[in-house]
């Protein structure tokens, strides 16, 4: 791949887009297209065509997304199925139309049925009904997988789909009404720890088990994926190691430094029994995850500390 291609991140200003920037700049890649939402809107039809006609790139990466968590999921279901898929129609669909010849979609591990066999294979997708409190946002990232495979099938392009695990690191989202379980326990822990170490109740019973992937690995997965004509549609992105959620919440209590006690709220949804990614395929072509969890979170933590500012106004 010559590092002069004319590269589109989608997204390049989120945790993942931005560590794919990093990763592709660290590699000599000197020719990266990033643009802000604020410029050009990704659910607009139009703009994005007349994008993709001025910058006309040779690859697109497509992280670009509306995400959250349960709550988000479950008070906007409109938004999280309808944004999503306009934004990846509307790229695909240029992408294609543009010539554009390799095109990487980021999905997610919810796409995989609720109460699939562990752990989740490539080849499960479609085989049950999905976890009803991110079912908007899982239908959305289904239809990006099946419209890139029908690319691949049809035009013979290689369109390409990786699907993380869930994710956490540097440049995170740390705000309590939207963000992901990690990032929203790295702040109550620090906050309550700054406010006398009270208590920290957390959502459900702690015993779902939850894999987590270090977002500058995720980038590499999308490097590897981008220098290598990968020869399937679909492939999971993960460290293939799970915990349960009690022993996350541990794990960060441990690395905040916050000395109270956890209160579980098992009134609350504990969402899928277990996420578990099977990430041999990956695996056998050469990718594999370099960052260990506890050496994550610090990272995570330390940002998260140099950045506590604009956060402030947000309480518990």
């Amino acid at each position: 791949m010559n590092t002069d291609i004319r590269i589109y991140i989608a997204g390049h200003k989120g945790m993942v887009g931005s560590a794919i920037w990093r990763a592709l700049s660290v590699k000599g890649y000197t020719n990266l297209i990033g643009i802000s939402s604020k410029e050009l809107d990704l659910r607009d039809q139009n703009s994005v065509k007349n994008f993709f006609e001025k910058h006309k790139p040779h690859v697109v990466i497509d992280a670009a997304a509306r995400v959250g968590g349960i709550l988000a999921n479950n008070d906007f279901p409109y938004q999280f199925i309808m944004e999503n898929m306009q934004i990846q129609n509307n790229l695909i669909d240029a992408a294609l139309k543009s010539n554009v010849e390799k095109f990487i979609f980021l999905g997610s591990s919810c796409i995989y049925p609720k109460l699939a066999a562990q752990p989740l294979k490539e080849e499960y997708l479609l085989t049950g009904t999905l976890e009803p409190t991110n079912e908007w946002y899982a239908i959305a990232k289904i239809t990006g997988v099946k419209t890139c495979q029908a690319i691949r099938k049809q035009f013979n392009k290689d369109y390409v789909s990786l699907m993380p695990t869930n994710l956490y690191g540097t440049h995170d989202n740390f705000d309590l009404n939207t963000s992901h379980v990690l990032p929203a326990m790295i702040r109550k822990f620090h906050e309550a720890k700054l406010n006398d170490n009270s208590p920290v109740t957390l959502w459900g019973s702690g015993t779902p088990m939850r894999e987590f992937l270090f977002v500058d690995d995720m980038a590499e997965a999308v490097v590897f994926a981008l220098e290598n004509q990968l020869p399937d549609y679909l492939y999971n992105i993960g460290t293939g190691e799970d915990l349960t959620i009690k022993e996350l919440a541990e794990t960060i209590q441990k690395i905040v430094g916050h000395q109270g006690i956890i209160v579980w709220d098992d009134s609350k949804p504990d969402g899928t029994p277990r996420k578990l990614m099977d990430v041999s395929k990956m695996q056998e072509l050469g990718w594999k995850h370099k960052v260990n969890l506890e050496a994550g979170i610090q990272k995570t933590y330390n940002w998260f500390i140099e950045n506590e500012g604009k956060y402030k106004e947000v309480k518990l």
